[in-house]
This record gives C-alpha cells, sequence and structure tokens, in this order.
C-alpha cells in the first residue's frame, strides 16, 4: 500500500474514537455561526487532547490514555442512505488530488525509475538488463513510497460514515452536550428542553438512528457567552447556578467571540478549520454541500516533457506520458464557483485557548470518569450474572486456562445473520464492555473481553456478532503494547469472509479489510496486503475496487523484489475502474503511472491501449495537448494493431488535433506524424534536359548518389591542387573545400553557400509506420530568411514572400502502407541574405475517401500542421569535458547562405567510350556550356589519373575539327617514308605541359578570350588512352572554373565527374638491351655518321611483344605499326624483318621478337627517333603526350617524371667507391621504347580498327623491362600455360643481315614418342632463367623463328623439328634449353607434363 501520513497505530485509535453528541439552542447557533461555524465545526480542530488522560480499570490498575481524540457532531435522526454516502465518498475522492510541491517519491526497480508523486515520469530503457545485479541493489537501497490522500480521504470518510449497528457500539453516542447562550432569558429552562429533546431521541423509540452506547447518557451542559455582545456578569452567575443543579463536572462556561468581525480584519489569524471542514461525514448534516471543480475545466494533471524523443511537444512541460499532479492555486480549482468564506473571524488565539481547554475540562472531568465508571458498572454486573469470581480478569484467564474448544468453519455454520440479542444480553455487555475499553486504549482487557464474546456469540451461531468480535479482537491484539500475542491475521480472513459471504455486508467487510490491510502493511506482509485487497474487489462498487486495486500496485512495488509489471498491470486495472466510476482525473493517472512501465518494452498493443485510453480521458478532460500526444504516439511506432483499427485511430486522432486547433489563433505547434529518418540537402541546380545518346553529362553530385566518405578527401586534394596552381603553388589559408550535397556524414560545422537564382533542394525522407495509407497535400518547406546585401550592407528592404524565395509545394504526396518515401522540396532564393529551413507543412488525411459523407468528411478529417526539421550536429570528443560529457556540436546545413550570381558549369561528354583495350587511343569530344547569366574564367580540370587523357599540346592540329568528321579517322598524323629512312624529331616535354619534378596534373582549357560568356558553349578534342592495367578504373575529373567578378563569399566553383572505363587486354612488351660486339668491323663504311656511330659505340635491344588479348571484345589480330624510342643518348638505328615489309601481325595468343640496332647519338640529336614502318607516325599529339603523361609501372602513384620522358635514371647516392659508381653507370640506359599498334575487331559484323601505344622504359643492360607490372605478367603467363589456346604459338623473329658478328645456325630437335598412345607435345624455346642450364651458358644467343610449337604425335612416332639458334659473339654454348611438354591427347587434363631435359649439346663458336 501507500504511504500514509498517520502510522498505523495512529489510523486506528482515530477510527474509533468516543462520539460524542450535540444539541445547540438557537441562540447559541447564532452566535457560533458568527464565525461561519457550527458549533460541531467549532470544535472540530480542538477535539484531539495534547495531554495525557488517566482512569482505572476494575483491578484498579491505572490506564494512560495518549493523544485521545473525540468526535463532537451533531445529532442527525434521519437514517443514513447509501446512495447518499456514494455520492458523499465519490466527491471526497474526487476533490483531493496530489498536493502542490511534494516530495519526488522515487521507486528504483531494475531499469525502470517509476516516479508515483507524478510530477515526473521517467522509464528507462531496455528491460531488466541485469536482474541479479538489480536484487542487489534493491535490497541494499531505502525504499520510498507514494502517498496518495484520496485513497486516506475515502478511508476516513468511511470510516466517519459508517452507520451505527446493532451488533457493536463503538460508533454510538457516550455522550451529548447540551449547549445554550448566556443571552437566553432563562438558560436552565433552555438546558431543560434540550434535554428532554435529547431523552425524547434516545428513548422514545420514534427514532431509530442516532444509536446510543448506555441508557444513561453523559449530558454535559454548556453555556456558550459572546464577549463582544452580552454581559460577562450575567453569564457568571448564571454559570454559578449550572455548577449548583449539575455539578462541577457536569457543566462549563466557554467565552468565544472576543472580538467583532469588523475590527481587525487586516490581521492574519490562523485558519485550523480548512483542513477539517472540506472532509465530508453523514453525521454532519449542517454542513454546506462541498464545492467540486468542474470536470470540464483544466485538469489539475500537468504532464511533463519525458526523456523519450519520440514524444515531442510543443513546450517543455507538456507530454502525454510524464503527469505533475500538481498545479498551482489547487484550491482555486476546488472552489472555483464560490469564494472561500473566512471562518473563525470573531475569535482571537485566547478564544482558542478557551476551546481547547474547554475540550480538555470536557474529556478529563466528564467523559473519561463516566466511562471508567460504566466499565466497572458492566464488570459487576458480568460477575453477577456469570456466577464468576469478581473480576473479569481472572474469568477470562479461568477461560483460557483450559482447553480449547475448537472453533467451526464458517462452512459449517448456519446462515444465521439475522439473529439479534436483547439490549440487556450478558454477550451484549461484554461486548459493550470491551469496546468501552477499546477506546479509552485499554487493548488487554478489550482483547479479553472481545476474545470471550466471540466464543459466545460462535456457540450461539451469531456469524454477524461473531465476526465483529473476531474483528475487534485482531485489532485489540495487535494495539497491545509489548506486542504479547503476534497478529491473529486468520481472525481478519474470517471475520471478511463472513461478513461478505454469510452476512452480505460489503461495508464491514470493506471496514475490515482496510484495518488488516494497514496492519499488514507495517509487519512489510506486501503481498497477504495486496491478496486481500484485490479480494475485496467487487462490481458493486467501481470507486472501492478502483481505490483498493490501486494500493495493491503499491503493494507489488513496495516488496523487497518490486514486482514492476504487476504493479502496472494492477494500476491498468485500477484506472479501468476509476473510469467506471466517474474519476476520470484519477484514471488519467493510473493510465500514465503504468505506461512507465510498458513503454518501449515491446508491449505493443498493451501500450497502444494504454495510450488510446490517455487520449480519451485527457480529451475529456479538456486536455487536448495531451490527447494529441497520446493519439500520436500510437501512430509513429511500428504498430501491430490491424488496419482498421488503425484507421480509428487515426480518424480520432485527426479529430482531436482539428478540436485543438480551432481554440488557437495560430498552427504553430508541432504536428509530428511521422519521424524524419534522414535529410540531405543539395545547393546545386541540375538540369536534366533531353540531349543526343552520344552526350554524357558530367555526373557532379546529385541526391541519388550514395555518399562515399572515401571520396571526400579525394576530391579536396583535387581542389587543393588546382587551388595551388591558381595561386602560385600556395593553397590560401581561407580555403574551404566546396560542398555541394551536405548530409550527416558531411562537415556541417560551417554554413553552406548558395547562389541566388539556384534552387535548392532539401532532400526529406518520411517513413509510413502504418498499415494503411497516408495522404500529404500541399506538402512545403517552411523557411526563414534575412536578406542581406552582401554588396550594400546598408541596404535593407522589405518586399514579398515571393520575390525573395519561391517555395515549391508538391499538391499531393500519399505514403503507402509501411513505404519510406523521399520527398524533394525546391526553394529558388531571388535575394541575398541567410537562409534557416525549419521544417515541413503540410495536410494530413488517412488517405482514404468516404463517399458516404462527402466533400464535409473529408474536410473534417483532414488538419494542417508541421513538423520541425531539428539536426543533432555530430558529438564532441576533443577536450576532458566534452569526453566525460555529453555533448554535440553544430550542424547548419539547413543554414546556407544565400551569394550573389556566379557562373554555372555544364560539361557533357560525345562519343565518351565505357571501355578501352591497355593502352588503346581514343578520340573524344567534350563540350562546355556556361547555362548561368554571367560569364566564366578561368577553366582547369584535374583528375586523379592524368595519364589517361589530354587535350593535346598548343601547337597541336585540331583536325578533324567536329566529332562527326572524326569517326572514320585515324588519331595519328601519318605520312609515306623509306623503310630505310629513320624519322627523328626533337620534342620539349614542356610543349605538353610536363615541368620537371612532377606529371602534368593541373590542365588548363583554352578559352576565346579567355572567356566563355553567358548561354556560350565550347567543343575541345579529347583523347583518351586505356589504362595499362585490366580491369574496372574509377576516374576522377574536377573541373575548376571562376566568376569574372571577384566575391568574398565564393571564389570559385568546382563540377564533378566520375567516369568508369573498364581496360580489356591488348599486348604485352618485354624489351632487354644488351652490348654490342662491333668494335673491329671488316667492312668499313667511309661515311662519317657511321664513324661516329662506331666511336660512340652501339648496343642490341630485343623487343618481345605477345598477343595476350584471349579474343576479348571482339579483337582478331594486332599490328605492329611502329616501334619509336625517345631518349637523349640513344636512337633505334636499324631493324631487320626476315619476312618482309609487312606488318608484324600478331593473332591471340600469338608472340613476336623485333630486333633492334642502338646507336648513341649526338647531345644536339637528343630526341625521338622511329623505326620499323613504311610510313612514319609523325604526330605529337596524342603520341607524344601520352608518353610524357605516362607513369612508370615501378614509379609510386603520384610520382613525378624528369624532362625526356623514360630517360629518368635511377640514380643513388651512397657511400660506394669510385670504381663501382663507374660500373654502374656503365650498365645505365636511358632508353623509352614506343610500340604503335593497331587492332582489328568485328563489331555488329563491323570490322572497325583501334589504335594505342604501349611505353617500356629501358633503365640497366641486361635487366629486361615490360610494358606491364610484375604482377600482371606473371598473371598472364600462368594464365596461358593453364589454359592453351588451339592455335599453335607462332613466334616471328626478325634479326639482322648486315652484320657480321651474328652467327645463325640449324639445329635439328628430335622428338621420339615411346607410348603406344598419341601425345600432344609443346615445345617452348624460351629461356628459363632460374634453370641450371642457364649458368652454363656463355654469352647471349637466341632462338630464332617460332619459339613455341604445338605438336601431335602418333603412337612410336619420330618427329624432327628444323630450328635455327642466332650467336652474338664467340664462345661455348648449351643448346639443351628447350623445353618440353607432353600429355596424352584423349584425356581432358589441363596441363602438360615437363619432359626430361636431354643431356648437354654443346656448340663452339669461333671468332672469325
Amino acid at each position: 500500500m501507500a504511504q500514509c501520513v498517520q502510522s498505523v497505530q495512529e489510523f486506528i485509535q482515530d477510527s474509533f474514537v468516543p462520539m460524542v453528541a450535540v444539541l445547540c439552542s438557537e441562540d447559541a447557533e447564532r452566535v457560533t455561526r458568527k464565525n461561519s461555524l457550527s458549533f460541531p465545526e467549532l470544535l472540530r480542530p480542538f477535539c484531539r487532547l495534547t495531554s495525557e488522560g488517566h482512569l482505572r480499570d476494575p483491578n484498579n490498575q491505572v490506564v494512560v490514555v495518549k493523544g485521545l481524540r473525540i468526535s463532537v457532531t451533531g445529532i442527525n435522526t434521519r437514517p443514513p442512505q447509501t446512495p447518499e454516502m456514494h455520492r458523499l465518498l465519490s466527491q471526497a475522492v474526487s476533490v483531493c488530488q496530489p498536493p502542490e510541491g511534494s516530495p519526488a517519491n522515487v521507486i528504483t526497480a531494475g531499469d525502470y525509475d517509476l516516479n508515483i508523486s507524478d510530477r515526473t515520469v521517467k522509464a528507462s530503457v531496455p528491460w531488466y538488463s541485469d536482474w541479479k545485479e538489480t536484487l542487489t541493489q534493491l535490497s541494499s537501497s531505502k525504499y520510498y513510497t507514494a502517498t496518495t490522500p484520496w485513497f486516506e480521504t475515502y478511508r476516513e470518510n468511511f470510516l466517519q460514515s459508517m452507520p451505527a449497528s446493532e451488533h457493536e457500539f463503538l460508533n454510538h453516542y457516550l455522550a451529548c452536550m447540551l449547549v445554550v447562550s448566556s443571552c437566553e432569558a432563562v438558560p436552565t429552562e433552555q438546558f431543560l428542553k434540550l434535554s428532554q429533546e435529547q431523552h425524547r431521541i434516545q428513548h422514545s423509540g420514534e427514532y431509530t438512528h442516532p444509536k446510543w452506547f448506555i441508557p444513561n447518557t453523559l449530558k454535559y451542559y454548556v453555556l456558550l457567552h459572546d464577549i463582544s455582545e452580552g454581559d460577562e456578569q450575567r453569564a457568571d452567575s448564571v454559570y454559578e447556578d449550572m455548577k449548583q443543579r449539575y455539578g462541577t463536572q457536569g457543566c462549563y462556561l466557554l467565552k468565544i467571540n472576543s472580538r467583532s468581525g469588523s475590527t481587525g480584519a487586516d490581521e492574519q489569524m490562523p485558519d485550523p478549520w480548512s483542513q477539517y471542514l472540506h472532509k465530508t461525514s453523514i453525521h454532519n448534516p449542517v454542513n454546506g454541500p462541498l464545492v467540486f471543480a468542474d470536470d470540464n475545466e483544466t485538469h489539475p494533471l500537468q504532464l511533463d516533457q519525458p526523456t523519450d524523443a519520440g514524444y515531442p511537444s510543443n513546450n517543455a512541460s507538456q507530454s502525454v506520458n510524464n503527469v505533475d499532479m500538481t498545479r498551482p492555486q489547487k484550491q482555486a480549482s476546488v472552489t472555483s464557483h464560490t469564494t472561500p468564506t473566512p471562518r473563525g473571524t470573531c475569535l482571537t488565539l485566547n478564544d482558542h485557548d478557551h476551546i481547547r481547554q474547554f475540550i480538555q475540562e470536557f474529556t478529563f472531568r466528564g467523559l473519561l470518569p463516566h466511562i471508567e465508571k460504566n466499565i466497572r458498572q458492566l464488570n459487576d454486573q458480568l460477575v453477577s450474572r456469570k456466577g464468576l469470581s469478581r473480576s473479569l480478569f481472572s474469568a477470562t484467564k479461568k477461560l483460557f486456562g483450559g482447553g480449547k474448544v475448537p472453533e467451526k468453519s464458517i462452512a459449517e455454520l448456519k446462515n444465521t445473520a439475522g439473529l439479534l440479542y436483547p439490549s440487556e444480553a450478558p454477550e451484549l455487555q461484554i461486548r459493550k464492555m470491551a469496546d468501552l475499553c477499546f477506546l479509552v486504549q485499554h487493548y488487554e482487557l478489550a482483547y479479553n473481553c472481545y476474545h470471550t464474546a466471540k466464543k459466545d456469540f460462535l456457540s450461539d451461531q451469531a456469524m454477524l456478532y461473531a465476526a465483529g468480535a473476531l474483528e475487534m479482537a485482531a485489532v485489540a491484539a495487535f494495539l497491545q503494547s509489548g506486542a504479547p500475542r503476534p497478529y491473529p491475521a486468520h481472525y481478519m480472513d474470517t471475520a471478511i469472509q463472513t461478513y461478505r459471504d454469510v452476512c452480505k455486508n460489503m461495508l464491514l467487510a470493506e471496514r475490515c479489510c482496510l484495518l488488516s490491510a494497514e496492519i499488514l502493511k507495517s509487519q512489510t506482509k506486501y503481498s497477504d496486503a495486496a491478496t486481500l485487497l484485490i479480494k475485496m474487489t467487487s462490481e458493486d462498487s467501481d470507486l472501492r475496487s478502483a481505490l483498493l486495486l490501486e494500493q495493491a500496485a503499491h503493494c507489488f512495488i513496495n516488496m523487497r523484489g518490486p514486482m514492476v509489471r504487476k504493479f502496472a498491470f494492477h494500476m491498468i486495472l485500477a484506472g479501468h475502474r476509476f473510469s467506471k466510476a466517474g474519476q476520470k482525473r484519477h484514471a488519467l493517472r493510473c493510465y500514465c503511472q503504468a505506461l512507465q512501465v510498458y513503454k518501449g518494452k515491446g508491449w505493443a498493443l498493451a501500450e497502444d491501449h494504454i495510450n488510446f485510453t490517455i487520449g480519451r480521458q485527457s480529451f475529456t478532460l479538456r486536455q487536448p495537448d495531451n490527447a494529441v500526444a497520446a493519439f500520436r504516439h500510437i501512430l509513429i511506432n511500428d504498430s501491430k494493431q490491424s488496419a482498421v483499427q488503425q484507421t480509428a485511430f487515426l480518424r480520432e486522432y485527426l479529430y482531436v488535433y482539428k478540436v485543438r486547433n480551432t481554440h488557437r489563433l495560430s498552427c504553430d505547434d508541432l504536428f509530428p506524424i511521422m519521424p524524419t529518418s534522414e535529410m540531405k540537402m543539395n545547393t546545386a541546380q541540375f538540369i536534366y534536359s533531353d540531349k543526343k545518346s552520344e552526350k554524357q553529362a558530367a555526373t557532379h553530385v546529385s541526391l541519388d548518389q550514395e555518399f562515399d566518405r572515401d571520396l571526400s578527401p579525394l576530391w579536396r586534394e583535387l581542389e587543393e591542387r588546382v587551388v595551388a596552381v591558381v595561386n602560385r603553388g600556395a593553397v590560401p589559408i581561407t580555403f574551404q573545400p566546396s560542398q555541394c550535397c551536405l548530409n550527416s556524414q558531411t562537415d556541417n560545422l560551417r554554413y553552406p553557400l548558395a547562389v541566388v537564382e539556384e534552387p535548392i533542394i532539401v532532400e526529406v525522407v518520411f517513413r509510413n509506420p502504418l498499415k494503411i495509407p497516408l495522404a500529404l497535400s500541399a506538402l512545403c518547406l517552411l523557411w526563414k530568411f534575412t536578406p542581406k546585401d552582401f554588396s550594400d550592407p546598408q541596404g535593407n528592404t522589405t518586399m514579398a514572400l515571393n520575390d525573395i524565395i519561391d517555395t515549391q509545394v508538391i499538391p499531393e504526396f500519399t505514403i503507402s502502407p509501411e513505404e519510406t518515401k523521399v520527398a524533394r522540396l525546391k526553394l529558388l532564393p531571388h535575394k541575398t541574405g541567410e537562409l534557416h529551413v525549419l521544417g515541413v507543412v503540410y495536410n494530413l488525411g488517412t488517405g482514404e475517401v468516404d463517399n458516404s459523407e462527402g466533400s464535409l468528411a473529408e474536410d473534417l478529417m483532414c488538419v494542417r500542421g508541421q513538423q520541425n526539421l531539428e539536426i543533432q550536429g555530430p558529438r564532441l570528443n576533443m577536450t576532458k569535458e566534452e569526453k566525460t560529457s555529453v555533448t554535440y556540436g553544430p550542424d547548419h546545413r539547413l543554414d546556407p547562405i544565400i551569394t550573389p550570381l556566379m557562373p554555372l558549369l555544364e560539361v557533357f561528354f560525345i562519343n565518351f567510350p565505357t571501355g578501352l583495350l591497355c593502352g588503346e587511343i581514343r578520340k573524344a569530344w567534350v563540350e562546355f556550356v556556361n547555362v548561368s547569366a554571367v560569364p566564366l574564367t578561368g577553366l582547369r580540370v584535374a583528375s586523379t589519373h592524368p595519364e589517361f587523357f589530354t587535350f593535346g599540346s598548343a601547337a597541336s592540329d585540331l583536325t578533324p575539327v567536329t566529332p562527326t568528321a572524326a569517326e572514320h579517322c585515324s588519331a595519328y598524323k601519318t605520312v609515306a617514308m623509306p623503310p630505310s629512312v629513320e624519322i627523328v624529331s626533337l620534342v620539349s616535354p614542356a610543349a605538353f605541359g610536363v615541368t620537371s619534378g612532377d606529371r602534368p596534373v593541373v590542365a588548363e582549357i583554352p578559352l576565346s578570350q579567355g572567356v566563355l560568356g553567358p548561354g556560350e558553349a565550347l567543343q575541345i578534342p579529347l583523347w583518351l588512352r586505356g589504362p595499362d592495367r585490366e580491369g574496372v578504373h574509377e576516374i576522377n575529373f574536377l573541373f575548376y572554373y571562376e566568376s569574372t567578378e571577384k566575391t568574398a563569399k565564393l571564389s570559385h566553383r568546382v563540377l564533378r565527374h566520375t567516369a568508369f572505363i573498364c581496360a580489356s587486354r591488348s599486348l604485352s612488351v618485354r624489351a632487354t638491351a644488351s652490348r654490342s660486339n662491333t668494335l673491329h668491323s671488316r667492312e668499313r663504311e667511309t661515311e662519317e655518321r657511321q664513324e661516329g656511330e662506331e666511336k660512340n659505340g652501339s648496343m642490341l635491344v630485343f623487343v618481345d611483344v605477345e598477343n595476350i588479348n584471349t579474343s576479348e571484345a571482339g579483337v582478331r589480330e594486332f599490328h605492329i605499326v611502329q616501334v619509336s624510342s625517345s631518349s637523349r643518348q640513344w636512337r633505334l638505328h636499324k631493324c631487320i624483318n626476315p619476312v618482309g615489309d609487312k606488318d608484324s601481325k600478331l593473332a591471340s595468343r600469338e608472340r613476336g621478337k623485333l630486333c633492334f640496332k642502338a646507336t648513341r647519338c649526338r647531345t644536339e640529336e637528343g630526341g625521338a627517333s622511329s623505326s620499323r614502318a613504311h610510313t612514319q607516325i609523325i604526330s605529337t599529339t596524342p603520341c607524344a603526350d601520352f608518353f610524357f603523361r605516362r607513369g612508370l609501372p615501378s614509379e609510386p602513384r603520384r610520382g613525378g617524371v624528369s624532362t625526356g620522358g623514360a630517360s629518368q635514371i635511377w640514380r643513388q647516392s651512397g657511400t660506394d667507391d669510385g670504381v663501382t659508381n663507374i660500373v654502374k653507370k656503365c650498365s645505365e640506359v636511358e632508353l623509352d621504347i614506343i610500340v604503335l599498334w593497331k587492332a582489328y575487331v568485328v563489331e555488329d559484323n563491323k570490322q572497325l580498327i583501334l589504335e594505342g601505344q604501349l611505353h617500356v622504359a629501358l633503365q640497366t643492360i641486361g635487366k629486361e623491362a615490360c610494358s606491364l607490372s610484375q604482377k600482371e605478367d606473371a598473371q598472364s603467363i600462368a594464365i596461358s600455360r593453364i589454359r592453351p589456346t588451339s592455335e599453335d604459338f607462332m613466334f616471328l623473329t626478325f634479326f639482322f643481315l648486315l652484320f657480321s658478328s651474328l652467327c645463325m645456325v640449324p639445329v635439328t630437335l628430335t622428338l621420339s614418342n615411346c607410348s603406344l598412345a598419341q601425345v600432344d607435345v609443346i615445345v617452348d624455346l624460351r629461356h628459363k632463367t632460374t634453370s641450371p642450364e642457364s649458368l652454363e651458358v656463355h654469352g647471349s644467343f637466341s632462338w630464332l623463328g617460332q619459339t613455341q610449337y604445338k605438336l601431335q604425335l602418333q603412337a612410336q612416332e619420330v618427329y624432327r623439328l628444323s630450328l635455327k639458334a642466332c650467336f652474338f659473339q664467340a664462345g661455348v654454348y648449351n643448346l639443351g634449353t628447350p623445353r618440353v611438354f607432353a600429355k596424352l591427347a584423349q584425356t581432358s587434363a589441363m596441363c602438360e607434363t615437363s619432359q626430361q631435359s636431354a643431356m648437354p649439346a654443346l656448340i663452339i663458336i669461333n671468332s672469325v
């Protein structure tokens, strides 16, 4: 049960007090009415004695009476009416609400902090995290319980309103005060009339009520003297006469009204009657009716803002689930229809003392002696009648000393509840004596008497009397000091069962239940108390059931192991019964308290029921804000209700919301139906125009793109590079990267910048959690704008809203059941200033059209509201204070600054490919369009792959001039030349934007006069080269441009583009440089150039070209068109083609080897040379562009390329000696090989010619260089071994015929099939550098012609294969280097088996 203000002993003592009746004359009543009080009301605050009283029991033992309270009421002869009593009790409960400023009573149970005082409501989430830890915490913590003053008020009024019964005497009158005014002409005659009236009421038999304790009722004569009007001497003389007539102990002179009501009205006198007179009792009929607050007034429950973010409210002190039972001016709400009348205005503090002294004199000198005398008389009568010993003490000892008679159960007893004893029956005399002893706190004697009477009643089967004796025997046993015996709870259980089932008297059963529950609670037997309270609930009284269920819920929460869910369940039951009883406010309070437990725990249906009831009750109590919040909570969660039920909830919610708005002047409060799960803001304009299919617009930034956190630093770095180039190598301190799309993952600490006349798009994601459609209409953004003229700070004018910002309105926005839908809302600013996007506004409907009700229903079920877009910034975690607390930084993504006009660029790519061969050259076109009203300048482009594209050098020929004219033209410019003539051209890297130290990352795009005007477009060619690595490549372009007019807010703008290129395999080029022995040529030529070459030295360059394309992209064959070189020191001199002057053709998986003689050139001749072609390609663009933009495979990603292209030498500064440095320098080569090729592709039954170029950088003599990285090359070799094609691997070798130092020797390789099955044989003539045979080779030699053969040998067949070896210098060589692989022809094995190597075959080459 809840905590009570009184202790259980005080509660029981105040529940059973001596009853004193009052009869007043008219003049005496007039005297007291001066103070707006009747005489009983005048005495009520002073009816508790402040000093101890004494009396003696029949054994002459002194009994001390402490804190005795008497009940003084007027005589009411009308029998009590049960409906009237129920009405008064209901009013008493309804008027009592939690007091203002009550301390917060918090019960901690598991993860719950339940504030039962209802000032706040907080329930933590999730469910019990650690039950064992929770129990440990609870066992060591102090328990706090809540007070329920409405229950105490009900209990007090109920006990005081108990009708007098024949089976007990506790609420019978013991005495009667006869009050006469001293102003009476003959006061004694008036006393006589009142005495006769009292005797007539008690003994005439005309009245059944009230009940009197004993026939000889104590009459106490009170002379009331009004000091302000009466004659004090006359009053004293009358009082002296009264003392002679009635005795000094039977009368009293009470002097009051020491001042008149008008004088001293400004003095503040205490009002002790206020806390008593609002209580109601049927024994006080003269009281005026209680005045209660109208149910239609604002309910004193104030709903506080909860900790749950799912309950937004329009201010910080209102919410549906936080109940504040306190409210200012509580008394004003109780007496709202009448002005409170001041009481006791004619009384002074001395008068208060006079009244207090009067009560004490009456009790000590009149009432207690009267009770003591009656106890002795009853004891004597009982002793004489029973024939027992002198005192009841000895009698009860003898009775209890022997064996106990077994008591019969209730089921065995007959229904004799209607049995009545005569008034002089000894059983009733015992009960009367027990009640007298109980009233004066002599509990031991009272218990003995009750116990004796109980046995007599049970033997007579007088069940009503027996139940009363059991009830009071249990109470008396509990109240005995020293606790000589335990509390007999079974007495109470038997009494309750008898009252309820046998006697059918629910009032007595309820009283017995209230007493027993309070006693059990004091003994911390909360489980027994809860069980008892729940048993007393029934359908005959909703109010009683509601109060008892609420107390049972408090019992569950106060247990050592709090039963939180039982508490919540019984609070729901109590709220339901409160609602049936008409107690709407208490019902709302119970539901709100129960919601603390059910909220956020997955009990969806229960939570919906509670919120629905809270909404209904709040609306009934005219609290529309709380009703709206409650209904809203049903709709925002993932409800498990059916679609029909959700429709009903939504309709009711819309109705309540519309009713609420009718009482308001504006609709500025929140209207949160659906939570916003994500928001993005875009400050760039997107124009999706209908262009030709070959045109591809730059991707830039779109709301459809998924934000990639890893790409943000990349775009920032590209922008920094361009800004650094523009600012002569230094990035300004004030530089901030451009942000076109803002979301929760971007840096939103700065205010974003938008541009006038460019739309701002805000993307809001709505989620419909319901199973019914929602129809939103007139959806638009809510904003606030502060105009600011950045060019003229003083300008500030007022204009229409449409002249400032155009707001897009979405007429209809329907969200299907359980759908997440994106709404993109647009704003178009026309003025500069500061914009703040506050939220969205819309009309909400159910999404259904009711044809029966027509347009009226649609108008009723569609309301206007708004939802704020409040964004929480990132959590701060830098300083110590921020780490120890939860603080968040700002987020300004919805607060853009509108800047003046800026240019806006659009970029289109024409004929831009999606797939290329590795090294393929493709020509595309790029179109730049200025779609703004101001010109742009400083157009530049940066890329993560600068080697991928080029716009050509400044001096290059831009032919053909249009994309259409270039459709079937070559990317290279060629001229017909004899094969013996070599072309040497000097090329400067600076002509292609390459500076020393780095590759060109930023390229400037030439504009006509450096400006692209408004609406103008520019088309320029764009050469693309396929990446050297196969796979999908992401290539990022950043276009940078500026305005011709510099602004402080926005210095430049950027446009982003991301292209994806799928690169397929083409050719693999390997090159090796070897020294040549040509120092003593027998055939000297007389030409000067030849002598210079011999003096400068020469070397042999072997270029190994392999077609690694596996017929991908429809490629049939590759042709080696031209081999060029670039070096400051070397140039390719001669190339000998033994098969003619045709192009070298390589089919799939074929390999060719080219041999060149390289000679040193003069310093002034350093440049690029080409050889091995009938037609010489002389165009520098794009050949030289891509050569200078290339990235070496061995370089880091952002490594630089020095001037001279691949002539970069890997020099190391170390501590080696001079000889080592000289040897190392002699082995260095600065020679770059460029292989130009053509590929014939079949696509859509058409043959296309693709062109490309590959680069190889030779660094060291004898060290092989490759156009592919080692990883890719190894992968391609492995694949070629595992998946051989059906074609023969042809290897074409071209060698020199003019050099006498070469020796070519024919060699025959004999293959013998020793098995009886067909065998597939592969002969590979390539040297295996890791084999032991290579160690035996002195010098260098090479196999000419086809270096790989695929043969099939029949059973026991011998096959002779003719080969040719080429030797470059004299020496001893091992010709046993060919590798032979074989497998059975019929097997499906993928790999051949390597055969045993043949014996060494040595050959000696002599020098001639």
